[in-house]
């Protein structure tokens, strides 16, 4: 891995990836892990590791790595899985369950880099590698779950992402990037968008919490000491808002309170994007 020094786009790229694999932790775990993230010259562990390629769309060096010990990647999908109630039954389950989370935290570091260039960018088909150039610019990146320090991941970045300061990355001419470190693979097959991972299909049997927000309020305690039968608290919501549906404690619809057979139910007037979504985890 490369010696020199991160810059500040750098420094941006990893906060914001380390931030975003924390919202899809939390996501299905429903607990935020700590995390954290450093400038290393080098992995911190030795020997068989999983790395995963992962080109954007900005231009032809837009391109990062991410690698994870053994031990690592069994962790953190096996705790995934506990946590929703599954038995882990192999080690491949935990691999799919940990790719799909690194996924996740990829297309929230895709749409980071779109706001800040102001242009689409999305998550181009990725593949297992050997490992990252010698030339990437290297980040520890460190996360504790559940109370378990989980061995440090590894994440890189190709040299030509510094074109992300660039007013007009797009134009920016690429220059071939020396992967002449990386063994040539043929790609697995990858889940498509449109179509659910293996563990995740069981996920989907997962039963939810959902609830709906007919607004909030902030009282003084004194206030709230003196609530009682027939009080009125007022909420910061009129009644022509729509109200928020939410599941596991994110926002993901809004609409209309109607009544169905005697009993409130809500009618879907919008779904939350799911750039919205993300904010929503922050």
């Amino acid at each position: 891995m490369s010696e020199t020094g991160p810059g500040e786009t750098f420094q941006w790229l990893a906060e914001n990836w380390t931030a975003r694999l924390a919202d899809a932790l939390e996501g299905m775990t429903g607990e935020r892990p700590q995390t954290s993230w450093q400038a290393s010259s080098a992995p911190s562990w030795t020997g068989e590791a999983l790395w995963w390629e992962q080109p954007l769309s900005l231009h032809q060096n837009a391109v990062f790595w991410i690698g994870a010990p053994e031990e690592a990647w069994v962790e953190i999908g096996s705790q995934i899985l506990r946590g929703a109630g599954i038995e882990v039954t192999g080690q491949q389950d935990a691999r799919n369950t940990y790719l799909e989370i690194v996924s996740q935290a990829c297309s929230g570091l895709a749409q980071a880099i779109g706001r800040r260039v102001k242009a689409e960018v999305t998550c181009e088909s990725g593949a297992e590698r050997d490992g990252a150039p010698a030339d990437a610019l290297a980040f520890e990146i460190g996360v504790t779950m559940g109370g378990v320090k989980i061995p440090s991941l590894c994440l890189c970045f190709h040299p030509g992402l510094s074109e992300l300061s660039q007013t007009e990355v797009a134009r920016v001419p690429a220059v071939q990037a020396p992967l002449s470190k990386i063994a040539p693979q043929p790609e697995p097959e990858r889940p498509a968008l449109d179509k659910t991972p293996p563990t995740l299909d069981v996920l989907m049997e997962v039963d939810l919490p959902v609830s709906v927000s007919f607004g909030r309020a902030q009282l003084p305690l004194k206030d709230v000491l003196k609530l009682s039968v027939g009080s009125i608290v007022e909420l910061n919501r009129t009644l022509n808002e729509p109200v928020e549906v939410i599941v596991n404690n994110c926002v993901v619809a809004r609409g209309e309170v109607v009544v169905v057979e005697g009993n409130y139910g809500v009618r879907i007037q919008e779904i939350i994007s799911r750039e919205k979504r993300l904010r929503t985890l922050n």
